[in-house]
């Protein structure tokens, strides 16, 4: 078994696990809502420079072209598992800038700074995610 069966775990999760298509399809399920928001921004790039400029990003093409190709680029990393610290770590300064721009709960009152700290606090996990994957690292090519 592989490391990342987890030894202690009950033997039939460290079967599940050790399945071939459970690696593939985890690595594309953490990276799936970056690679959905990078193909669709790419199709509708006036609505993705206009989402930069609405957060106060400037130039906000530019933004969002780093966007697009971080979001894209950075899944394929990931899901391949070829240069995955590159991948995943754009992937993570991707989603503290998100972050910091649209989920600023600091400066919200009622019921959007209820939702804008579950947000952050949803993507620092989504982060500490994509740091787990970066250790994991690209050494076992399924």
């Amino acid at each position: 078994m592989s490391a990342m069966t987890g030894r202690s775990s009950p033997a039939w999760v460290r079967v599940l696990l050790s399945q071939p298509w459970v690696g593939p399809l985890v690595r594309l399920a953490l990276v799936s809502a970056y690679l959905i928001g990078g193909i669709d921004k790419a199709l509708h790039f006036d609505s993705a420079v206009a989402e930069q400029a609405h957060f106060g990003l400037h130039p906000a093409a530019l933004w969002a072209a780093l966007a697009v190709a971080v979001e894209i680029i950075g899944s394929l990393c990931v899901v391949l598992r070829r240069f995955t610290w590159i991948g995943a770590g754009g992937l993570g300064m991707l989603t503290v800038v998100a972050m910091l721009v649209a989920n600023d709960f600091w400066n919200q009152a009622g019921i959007a700074r209820f939702m804008a700290l579950n947000s952050f606090f949803e993507h620092l996990g989504l982060i500490a995610a994509l740091v787990l994957a970066t250790m994991l690292g690209d050494e076992q090519v399924d």
